[in-house]
């Protein structure tokens, strides 16, 4: 059952979620966390003598008010949300860096004529892409390790640029890989029946669409 104390605690904290951005997860943990906190120093409040109203309230102007909270959870949820960001990066690039010849193996074309020049260029940017996106990704990680040791000036900009390349390498990947796709059916007519290319653009495509959401999640995070 809900106690009368709770009340002030929960306006207090609803009003704090209404403005933090970033992964479900850790923003209800943050929240969490802190009402426990509130909960705790209204209880010590009013076994000092403290009428519970009074109670609530120091207890809430002691915890802080949103414009001196949320700088400092906003930047742990921007830090998580980029952590979010760079694992489904690693994941998805690394499948891709591995399996993205199995798409062609054994096609009934492959021993066709040779594709055009800019065919061959925009087929071998994909695969740099993705290896740009896996390294990248790697180094994201590596920064929200060091976030987590040491919160410098330094890092936080660290965060942004990884944050924003991987960003950028998601956009230029979703455009070249839709073009190469494009490209391939105008070349061959059998490439929209071959299993392994409709297999592979289906699940390319879901992972952009994850993709996609991380670095929205990562976006909003950051420039909340």
């Amino acid at each position: 059952m809900r106690r009368g104390e709770d009340v002030m605690v929960d306006e207090h904290l609803r009003e704090l979620a209404a403005r933090l951005q970033g992964p479900a997860r850790l923003k209800s943990d943050l929240l969490t966390e802190a009402r426990h906190g509130l909960l705790d120093a209204v209880e010590a409040y009013r076994e000092s003598g403290v009428p519970p109203t009074e109670a609530q309230r120091r207890a809430v102007v002691e915890f802080g008010s949103p414009a001196q909270v949320l700088p400092s959870w906003q930047a742990e949820l921007a830090v998580g949300a980029l952590r979010g960001l760079s694992m489904r990066m690693l994941a998805i690039a690394g499948v891709g860096v591995v399996a993205g010849d199995l798409t062609w193996r054994g096609a009934s074309w492959s021993d066709g004529p040779r594709p055009p020049a800019g065919y061959l260029l925009l087929s071998n940017s994909v695969d740099w892409i993705w290896m740009s996106t896996l390294l990248l990704a790697v180094v994201g990680l590596l920064v929200v390790r060091a976030s987590a040791r040491s919160p410098r000036p330094g890092l936080a900009l660290a965060q942004r640029a990884v944050g924003t390349g991987l960003t950028g390498l998601l956009v230029l990947g979703i455009v070249t890989g839709g073009a190469l796709f494009t490209w391939s059916l105008n070349l061959w007519d059998a490439a929209l029946h071959w299993p392994p290319m409709i297999i592979g653009a289906v699940l390319v495509g879901g992972a952009y669409f994850s993709l996609t959401r991380a670095a929205r999640g990562w976006l909003l995070a950051t420039t909340r």
